[in-house]
């Protein structure tokens, strides 16, 4: 079994290997676009949350050895498949839409044409339900699960203008809206609830040891900051996962003591729009990294029930006033009459 490197942990004691811990990882020093040259088709660029490749990168370098098994059960157009064959690794990904499932398969094999061997596999299905896409045999064996939950629409997609016919946005929404089974469609309580079983589903292919790395920001929804990050750690909890660090991904460059962001026109023009109306809003130039840990003993905390019943909803939060507490998050299982 491999022993992944560990790191000084703000949630309390680590097995520290020599390695300074680093809580603030400097990925977007290249512009998304010259991060992707080369290893990613084309059509990749319409997906609309792609994780930086950078951010992969590090993880996998940080978290992994040659040889070792990274699983991302939202892999979208395949980024952190792609980084771990490019790092040595082997890769496994679970893509709920088929178009980007197909995606992910071009880009891997861009990487076999790149002289890269190791083993890959996309399959396609719903990663609540993980056990009855993968098989058996990964069980217990993944030391590295990274991914990032589907969040706000309102910090994605592409903007075309052109003279007299104003401002258009594409590219922003995943899937069909209908799609009630896909989680960018339904809203916090169910997406939170369904966050947690795809949690509760993957440590179970992790090995003891392994990590889980999750990438996540907040957004605004009705001028109101949603603290997904904080809300992820509690998912985390439910899912018998241990939270062992809390980093910070940068979006923008690095230069002479400044932080450049790096955005979109359709990111600049919303936060116009905004401080015009006298909301004090900012551009995002991070995403928080959500560091989980599987140890030894059973998986998963959640009752059986929340997992196999997970409509309606079965997590609702505490009202506003509480929940929107950074520090103390609140998630519980919504309960029954009597």
């Amino acid at each position: 079994m491999s022993t992944s490197p560990k790191h000084a942990s703000p949630f309390g004691s680590s097995d520290n290997a020599g390695a300074p811990a680093v809580s603030v990882w400097a990925t977007a020093q290249s512009a998304p676009a010259r991060q992707r040259a080369g290893r990613y088709h084309p059509d990749s660029t319409a997906h609309p949350a792609k994780m930086l490749p950078a951010i992969a990168a590090h993880a996998i370098t940080h978290y992994t050895r040659p040889g070792d098994l990274v699983l991302d059960p939202m892999c979208g157009i395949g980024t952190t498949i792609v980084e771990a064959l490019h790092a040595g690794r082997r890769a496994l990904g679970v893509e709920y839409e088929q178009r980007w499932a197909t995606v992910a398969r071009t880009n891997i094999d861009l990487a076999r044409a790149a002289g890269i061997d190791h083993d890959a596999e996309v399959f396609t299905g719903d990663a609540r339900k993980l056990s009855t896409v993968l098989p058996e045999t990964y069980k217990g064996t993944v030391d590295l699960v990274i991914t990032s939950p589907p969040y706000g629409d309102s910090t994605h997609g592409h903007v075309t203008t052109a003279p007299g016919q104003g401002v258009h946005k594409r590219n922003h929404r995943y899937g069909a809206v209908l799609d009630r089974g896909n989680l960018a469609n339904v809203g916090l309580n169910r997406l939170l609830s369904g966050f947690t079983r795809i949690l509760t589903e993957s440590a179970t292919y992790l090995r003891p040891g392994g990590h889980i790395v999750i990438t996540a920001r907040p957004w605004r929804q009705h001028a109101e900051l949603v603290n997904l990050p904080a809300y992820i750690i509690t998912c985390g909890t439910l899912a018998g996962l241990v939270p062992v660090e809390r980093c910070v991904a940068l979006l923008g460059r690095l230069a002479d003591g400044d932080l450049i962001a790096r955005s979109s026109f359709f990111q600049r023009d919303f936060i116009r729009k905004q401080r015009n109306a006298g909301l004090p809003f900012h551009l995002i130039a991070h995403e928080d990294v959500i560091v989980l840990e599987r140890r030894l003993g059973p998986v998963g905390s959640m009752q059986r029930e929340q997992l196999e019943h997970p409509s309606p909803s079965n997590v609702v939060l505490f009202p506003r006033s509480e929940s929107w507490n950074a520090d103390h998050p609140q998630i519980m299982p919504k309960k029954r009459a009597a």
